[in-house]
């Protein structure tokens, strides 16, 4: 990548940031689900070239409830999104020492479905002063990110008829401007919603898609800014003023099957992929629509986890956590060719920042590796917990904050 491209990058990740959170972007801040461009790139977030043998320094720690939602960091707050007892709670804590600010809790309803944990599944979304959380039953609570003050709830599922999901609700809302986008798959054309900002009001309904679970995020448009949703069966980009399709293709598979990784765009090209027989697509898009580039099943088929980018390379977790043994890979987003693989590597979430990664596996174990197209290179290892760890991680002001079935941590990572 020359010295240009990198600028109009950075510039892209820059811009994505600000329509993404309706907020100023601040280099240490993770407010959504795969960080500020939902990518899994922190922004002037530089890692320790590597770790005492112990691992890296443990800040601070605390038990957690029920639940698969990581954490999101805005500043010197952390907000936890999880369940105890029967409530879904939403806590603000402090970066620094991990002490309480303030708490809320809402009334929980979901009883388990496949996955025997009844928590939430997604990622807080934070957009200027306030704080946006779906529970596993569909309802989404906004609070004020100050004081935690309920503003309003919605019952989603309820409101719009949706029928019961393998795992529950698990796509994160997307805030974009005035108003929150949530693949809520209901009935009669509300697919996907647009409810206000202020009050949680209706703005209008789209499409007959069911949900998924993979987390929509941004794509630019003859220069403005659109969503992209991975629904159940279809990849969906929206005009956030009205609801308007702009483009669509197919993607998924009817039967047990789930869509969960994030769609990952670069300029015009954009990269989606599942597991079950589904695999990756690779598409370039602009205001006509989207082209095939590629669609294949022997490249990436990643069951949740989302690739990251670097210099015009995807690299990602191919495979399934349940099913045989996952392997971390190098690959062309281009054209599909594979540049390495490392085989029996297990499910695994990516955090790139600068020319170093974090990899946070399944196993609760922590890595840190340079991401190159010259082959997998280790840098550092941990194991960090003993149980299974699904939730997804945050990076920011130099902090790691990840959580298993009982513990957050917050770990000094870097430079």
């Amino acid at each position: 990548m020359n010295r240009v491209t990198h600028y109009v990058l950075l510039a892209s990740i820059l811009a994505a940031s600000l329509w993404l959170s309706s907020a100023p972007v601040k280099a240490g801040n993770w407010p959504q689900i795969l960080g500020p461009a939902r990518n899994g790139i922190a922004v002037d977030e530089p890692l320790a070239a590597t770790w005492p043998d112990d691992g890296p320094k443990l800040l601070w720690q605390r038990e957690v409830g029920a639940g698969l939602a990581g954490p999101a960091v805005v500043g010197e707050r952390v907000i936890l999104f999880h369940r105890v007892g029967d409530e879904e709670v939403v806590e603000c804590l402090s970066a620094s020492d991990g002490a309480p600010q303030w708490r809320t809790a809402f009334p929980a309803s979901y009883a388990g479905g496949y996955h025997a944990d009844n928590g939430p599944r997604c990622v807080p979304t934070i957009a200027g002063d306030r704080v946006f959380v779906l529970g596993a039953a569909g309802d989404l609570h906004c609070v004020a990110l100050a004081d935690g003050k309920a503003k309003w709830s919605r019952a989603l599922n309820e409101d719009y008829k949706v029928r019961d999901a393998y795992f529950g609700v698990g796509s994160a809302p997307l805030v974009m401007g005035d108003r929150v986008l949530v693949n809520v798959g209901g009935k009669a054309g509300a697919g996907i919603v647009a409810l206000a900002v202020s009050d949680g009001k209706t703005l209008w309904t789209a499409t007959n898609d069911e949900a998924s679970y993979a987390a929509p995020t941004l794509v630019t448009l003859d220069g403005k800014a659109r969503a992209l949703f991975v629904t159940r069966m279809n990849v969906v980009a929206i005009a956030p003023e009205n609801g308007q399709v702009l483009f669509q293709f197919p993607f998924g598979k009817s039967g047990p099957t789930v869509n969960a990784a994030t769609p990952l765009v670069m300029g015009n090209l954009l990269f989606c992929s599942a597991s079950y027989g589904v695999g990756g697509v690779a598409a370039r898009f602009d205001s006509n629509g989207a082209k095939e580039l590629w669609r294949r099943d022997d490249v990436m088929s990643s069951q949740y986890a989302t690739c990251i980018a670097k210099d015009g390379l995807l690299y990602g977790v191919d495979g399934r956590e349940d099913v045989g043994v996952a392997r971390l890979r190098c690959f062309n987003p281009l054209d599909g060719n594979v540049k390495w693989t490392e085989e029996s590597y297990g499910v695994a979430t990516l955090v790139l920042a600068g020319d170093r990664a974090l990899a946070l596996k399944t196993s609760g174990q922590l890595v840190l590796f340079r991401p190159s197209p010259q082959g997998y290179e280790a840098l550092a290892e941990t194991q960090l917990f003993e149980t299974t760890t699904q939730p997804l991680p945050a990076l920011a002001n130099g902090k790691f904050f990840a959580r298993d079935m009982k513990v957050l941590k917050c770990l000094a990572v870097g430079e």
